[in-house]
C-alpha cells in the first residue's frame, strides 16, 4: 500500500492515487477526532503538520486557502509550532482537498502523523541548512571582495579593479538571491496576493531594493544608482536571518519532536486471544473493549484496562511523571502506552483509542500546540498595523535623503526596512508559552489551552474541591485521645480497637485496622479467622467472642477475660451527654467505662500539606469547596491552613461561589476530579482536573494534572509565572530595539549590515530566552 509519506511527496496538486490514500479513513483518523457540528452533523477536525511557514502572517494565509480553497469549515493555524487544526465535512470536502490547498498557497503539509511529518522535518531541516551555509559561505567571499574598497586609501584602488570586484561580488551574490532568499520572495508574494502583509513584506523589499541598486552601480557606475554597492551587506543580512530562523526552526522540531516520542509509546500491534484461544497479532486499532491481550516484557500496554494473569511492574513516567515503576496485580488497572517491566500478563482491555488516558493526554498537548495564544494573536494585530508604518518610514526616509545626498538614500531605506523588522515582536509570545507547555507535559502537567498559563500566572485565588483532589479515596487514622482515667496508653488502646476492628467491614473499621497494619491489605479477617495475634506484631491481641454488630452503632465483643469491649460511636460505646471530643469518630469502652476516642479522616495525598503552604507563600488565598459535612470541611481546611471553607456545598454553590469571587476582580483557578466538579471548572479563569478524574472534568479543565500530585499545581504556577515574565521581557526587548535603531537607521548612522546583524541578534535573542521557558 502506498504510504502516506509517499502520498505528499509531490510537490504539485495532490495526485488521483495519492488522493485516494490521503482520503482512506484508518489513515486520516489516526490525526482526526470527530465532533457535533451545530445542527448535529458528524464533523472531522483534523491536526495537520505545516512547513514552509516564516512569520506570522503565513498563518493568515494557510487558514484562508483551507476555508476557500480547501472547503474547510473552520481553520486555526499556530506559526509557532507549524501546526493547523482544521474543522470540515466530509459530505463537502475531502482530507486530500484540504492538503492540496495548503501546497497550492505554496506550503507544506502531511497529517500530523509520525512518519510523514518526521521526513518533512528532515526535509526542512536539510533544505534550512543549505539555503544558511550558502548565504554564509557566499558573504565571506563577498567580503573577501569589498574588503579592499574598505581599506584602500585615495587612489590606491583603481577604478577598473574596483569594478570588478564589483563583478565578482555580483556574480556571487546571484545564487544568494535565488537559493537562499527564495522563501522570502516567496512568501511576500504569496502574502500580497492574498491582501496580507507580513513579515516577509519588508525584508523582501530590502533585499530586492539593495540588489537592483547595487548591480545598477556594478553595470553602470556614477549613473543613477550612485557608486556605492551593498552586496556584502546584502549577503551577510540573509546569512544571520537564515541563522535565526535555523535555530527557531530547530526549536520547533524539539517540541514536534517531543509530542512524537509521546505518541511512539503507543504500540502498533497487540497479541489478543483468538476465539480458539490461540494468540493471533493484530493492530491495535483493531482492539475491542473485553479482548484479551497478552503483553511480553518490555513492550508497551496497547490500551487501558485491568490485569486478568499475572503480577508486574509498570513504568508509568511518560504518563504521570512518576518516575518509580509501580506494581500491578491482578485486577489492578494498567494504563495504555506504560512499559510493562516486571513479568509477562495478561490484560482485558476495557478501553480504547482515544478513550485511553494516554491518547486524551496527546490529544490535549496536540490542541494547547495548535493554539494561537491571546497575547500572540495582540502581537500579530499589532505586527501588521507596524508594517505598512515600516514601509511607509523607510519610503519617507529614502524621499528625505534623496534631496540631503542622493547617494544614501538607498542605504537608508534598507537600514529602515531591515532593522524594523518585528520577527522579535511575533515570536515573543508564541514561543515562550509553546516551551513551557513542552517543558511542563513533561512533569505530568498537561495544558490543552496555551492561553491558560497567562490565566494561571495571574490567578489571585485557587478554590480546591476536597475528594479526589487534596485528599485519596480512603480513611486514615489521624489521632488517639485518651479520656481522664484511661489505664490504656494510646498505642495500647490503638492495638485493641484494631484487634476489634478487624472483625467489620465498615470503611471506619477499616481504617482502625488498616492503622495498626501499615504495610498490610486494608482488609478485614475472613469470618471465623482467629484474632488471637496482635495486628501490630508488639503485643498479643485477645482472642474475640460473642461478636455482635449493629449498622449504623458499632461493634461489640468479649476478651478472654470476660471484658465487654465496644467500639462505634458515643452513644454506642456507653457515653453520656456530648462526646467531649467532637472530631473523634470512633470510640473504644471497655464494661461501659469510655477509653478512648480516634480521629479519624480522609487520607490527604502526598504533598498536599507542602503545596497548599507553598501556595500560600506566594500571596494566593486558598479555598476549600466540599460536598462532604461543613464540620468535616472545615476541619480539613484548618489543618491544612488554607484561608476559607465551604461544605456541604452543592455544584450550584461552588458554582455561586466562584461566581462571586469573579465579581469582586479575583481571577479565580479552580482545581477538581468529580463529575459534579465540571460546571465549576469551566466558569473559572483557568482551571485543572486531576488525572485519574472522571472524564468530563478533565474535558472542561483547561490543564490535567496527569500525576496526580498537589505538588505538581506548585511547579505549574511557578513556571506560568516565570514564562509570562519572559514574555514581558520578549516584548520589552523588542520594543527597545526598534525604539533605539529605528532613529539610528533615519539620520543615517545604521549602515544596512549592522541593521541586518542586530535584527537576528534580536530574533536570536528572543528565541534563546524563551527556551528558558521549557527547564
Amino acid at each position: 500500500m502506498v504510504s502516506v509519506a509517499a502520498a505528499i511527496e509531490s510537490t504539485a496538486a495532490v495526485p488521483a492515487g495519492a488522493a485516494a490514500v490521503l482520503d482512506d479513513p484508518l489513515e486520516y483518523e489516526r490525526c482526526t477526532r470527530w465532533v457535533s457540528g451545530p445542527d448535529g452533523q458528524r464533523l472531522a477536525e483534523s491536526n495537520l503538520q505545516l512547513a514552509g511557514m516564516y512569520c506570522a502572517a503565513c498563518a493568515g494565509t494557510i487558514e484562508h486557502a483551507l476555508q476557500t480553497d480547501g472547503g474547510a469549515l473552520q481553520a486555526s493555524v499556530v506559526a509557532a509550532t507549524q501546526r493547523a487544526t482544521v474543522r470540515w465535512d466530509p459530505a463537502r470536502t475531502r482530507f486530500s482537498e484540504l492538503i492540496a490547498a495548503v501546497r497550492t498557497a505554496g506550503y507544506e503539509a502531511v497529517p500530523d502523523a509520525a512518519a510523514p511529518a518526521r521526513e518533512m522535518r528532515r526535509r526542512e531541516h536539510r533544505t534550512a541548512l543549505w539555503r544558511f551555509f550558502v548565504a554564509s559561505f557566499c558573504a565571506m567571499q563577498v567580503m573577501m571582495f569589498a574588503t579592499p574598497s574598505y581599506v584602500a586609501r585615495g587612489d590606491e584602488l583603481g577604478a577598473d579593479m574596483r569594478q570588478l570586484l564589483n563583478w565578482g561580488s555580483w556574480i556571487v551574490t546571484l545564487p544568494v538571491m535565488w537559493f537562499s532568499a527564495g522563501p522570502f520572495f516567496r512568501g511576500a508574494w504569496t502574502q500580497l496576493r492574498a491582501g496580507r502583509i507580513g513579515m516577509d513584506v519588508p525584508v523582501a523589499v530590502a533585499l530586492a531594493v539593495t540588489f537592483v541598486a547595487s548591480m545598477g552601480v556594478t553595470f553602470d557606475p556614477g549613473g543613477v544608482f550612485g557608486n556605492e554597492v551593498y552586496f556584502d551587506s546584502l549577503t551577510m543580512f540573509l546569512a544571520f536571518l537564515l541563522g535565526g530562523r535555523y535555530l527557531e526552526l530547530r526549536a520547533r522540531h524539539r517540541a514536534a519532536e517531543g509530542l512524537e516520542q509521546a505518541l511512539a509509546r503507543m504500540p502498533e500491534t497487540a497479541e489478543r486471544r483468538s476465539v480458539e484461544g490461540g494468540w493471533e497479532t493484530v493492530s491495535v486499532r483493531r482492539l475491542q473493549p473485553g479482548d484479551e491481550v497478552r503483553v511480553r516484557l518490555g513492550q508497551a500496554f496497547p490500551a487501558d484496562g485491568v490485569l486478568i494473569e499475572g503480577r508486574t511492574r509498570v513504568d508509568e513516567s511518560l504518563l504521570t511523571g512518576e518516575s518509580e515503576p509501580q506494581p500491578r496485580a491482578i485486577g489492578e488497572p494498567v494504563v495504555g502506552a506504560s512499559i510493562n517491566l516486571g513479568a509477562p500478563v495478561v490484560m482485558r482491555v476495557e478501553r480504547v483509542g482515544a478513550d485511553t488516558r494516554f491518547e486524551a493526554i496527546v490529544a490535549m498537548m496536540r490542541d494547547a500546540m495548535s493554539q494561537r495564544p491571546a497575547t500572540a494573536r495582540v502581537a500579530d494585530r499589532w505586527a501588521g498595523v507596524f508594517l505598512w508604518g515600516v514601509l511607509a518610514l523607510a519610503g519617507l526616509g529614502a524621499l528625505a535623503w534623496s534631496f540631503i545626498d542622493p547617494s544614501r538614500a538607498v542605504w537608508v531605506a534598507v537600514a529602515v526596512l531591515i532593522a524594523t523588522c518585528p520577527c522579535a515582536f511575533s515570536l515573543a509570545a508564541p514561543a515562550a508559552l509553546v516551551a513551557a507547555a513542552g517543558g511542563l507535559a513533561r512533569r505530568g502537567v498537561v495544558f490543552q489551552r496555551l492561553e491558560a498559563i497567562e490565566s494561571l500566572a495571574g490567578a489571585t485565588e485557587v478554590f480546591f474541591d476536597k475528594t479526589g483532589t487534596l485528599t485519596e479515596d480512603r480513611l486514615t487514622l489521624r489521632e488517639v485521645r485518651l479520656l481522664p482515667g484511661a489505664d490504656l496508653d494510646a498505642d495500647a488502646a490503638r492495638e485493641r480497637a484494631a484487634s476489634l476492628a478487624q472483625w467489620s467491614g465498615h470503611p471506619l473499621s477499616r481504617a482502625l485496622a488498616a492503622a495498626d497494619r501499615p504495610t498490610a491489605p486494608e482488609v478485614a479477617p475472613p469470618t471465623g479467622e482467629s484474632a488471637g495475634t496482635g495486628a501490630s506484631g508488639r503485643a498479643p491481641a485477645p482472642s474475640w467472642r460473642e461478636l455482635q454488630e449493629q449498622a449504623g452503632a458499632g461493634l461489640a465483643g468479649t476478651d478472654r477475660a470476660g471484658c465487654r469491649w465496644r467500639l462505634g460511636n458515643w452513644g454506642w460505646v456507653g457515653g453520656q451527654g456530648e462526646p467531649p471530643q467532637p472530631d473523634a469518630r470512633v470510640w473504644l469502652s471497655r464494661d461501659g467505662q469510655v477509653i478512648a476516642g480516634f480521629v479519624i479522616e480522609e487520607a490527604l495525598r502526598e504533598g498536599a500539606s507542602a503545596a497548599i503552604a507553598e501556595l500560600r507563600s506566594m500571596g494566593l488565598k486558598l479555598t476549600l469547596l466540599s460536598g462532604d459535612d461543613p464540620a468535616r470541611a472545615d476541619a480539613m481546611a484548618r489543618r491544612l491552613g488554607m484561608d476559607e471553607s465551604l461544605g456541604g456545598a452543592s455544584p450550584e454553590d461552588k458554582l455561586a461561589r466562584v461566581a462571586a469571587a469573579q465579581q469582586a476582580g479575583g481571577k479565580v483557578a479552580m482545581i477538581g476530579d468529580g463529575v459534579n466538579d465540571a460546571p465549576v471548572l469551566a466558569r473559572a479563569d483557568v482551571s485543572l482536573a486531576m488525572g485519574q478524574g472522571a472524564l468530563v472534568a478533565r474535558t472542561q479543565a483547561d490543564a490535567v494534572i496527569a500525576s496526580n500530585r498537589p505538588g505538581d499545581l506548585v511547579q505549574a504556577r511557578r513556571v506560568a509565572t516565570r514564562t509570562m515574565r519572559i514574555v514581558r521581557q520578549n516584548m520589552a526587548w523588542a520594543a527597545l530595539y526598534n525604539a533605539a535603531w529605528v532613529p539610528l537607521a533615519l539620520v543615517g548612522w545604521l549602515p544596512p549590515l549592522a541593521a541586518g546583524l542586530g535584527m537576528a541578534a534580536s530574533s536570536l535573542l528572543v528565541i534563546t530566552n524563551a527556551l528558558r521557558a521549557g527547564r
